[in-house]
């Protein structure tokens, strides 16, 4: 069960980025403004349930306890302007095949140059689980699994270049998917355990951005 306190991270995190607007981010209505919330009414259950039976799937604990508090989100970095409602949720590889067959074209030149670009006949060495399962600092984002990306669940819209993604070929004891920061600048993806976990690092990195 999900015990994070979504509704004061997410009020601390607004005030913060409404602090810093002029020098941060573009304009928001100004009813946004003056309500210092940049959430949305929480999803009922209803809504919920509707999401998960047309993906076919039930969302990860954490992510599901977030969209209860706010049912899709207006800014969290520069990088990612919204995060989808129940409605808007889909898979990646119906909406953005194009730029994941471009993405894996790049990723496999880039990793394995030796290799032959004409039909990648040459085997390419899976990513072992040791070099995978890293969720630290030491964390390599080139250590990828590319294939992932074709069932992975879109969560927000493609901001400056950048997306996050959750991944339900990882999911935890407790029912948490893996959670993507997928940017087209990268060579890889930061991957963290849960959303939980993806969206307090994407806090960190708005306040060491507000910074500079």
């Amino acid at each position: 069960m999900c015990t994070f306190d979504w509704e004061n991270f997410l009020r601390q995190w607004s005030r913060e980025i409404l602090e810093s607007r002029e020098n941060f981010l573009g304009e928001l209505p100004i009813e946004v403004i003056d309500s210092g919330w940049l959430g949305y009414p929480g999803a009922t259950e209803e809504q919920l349930s509707h999401a998960e039976v047309r993906l076919e799937v039930t969302l990860p604990p954490s992510y599901r306890a977030f969209l209860k508090v706010t049912n899709g989100w207006r800014q969290t970095t520069p990088f990612i302007h919204r995060l989808w409602s129940t409605e808007e949720i889909g898979w990646f590889s119906r909406r953005h095949q194009d730029w994941i067959n471009a993405f894996i074209d790049r990723y496999l030149k880039q990793q394995y140059p030796d290799n032959s670009i004409n039909g990648w006949d040459t085997p390419i060495p899976p990513t072992t689980d040791a070099e995978y399962f890293v969720y630290s600092d030491t964390q390599d984002c080139r250590k990828l699994r590319v294939d992932y990306l074709q069932t992975a669940l879109e969560i927000s819209d493609k901001g400056d270049s950048a997306i996050y993604l959750l991944n339900p070929q990882v999911i935890t004891e407790d029912g948490e998917w893996e959670a993507w920061f997928f940017g087209d600048w990268l060579p890889g993806a930061d991957r963290y355990r849960s959303f939980c976990e993806m969206m307090q690092a994407e806090y960190e990195n708005f306040l060491d951005l507000k910074e500079i």
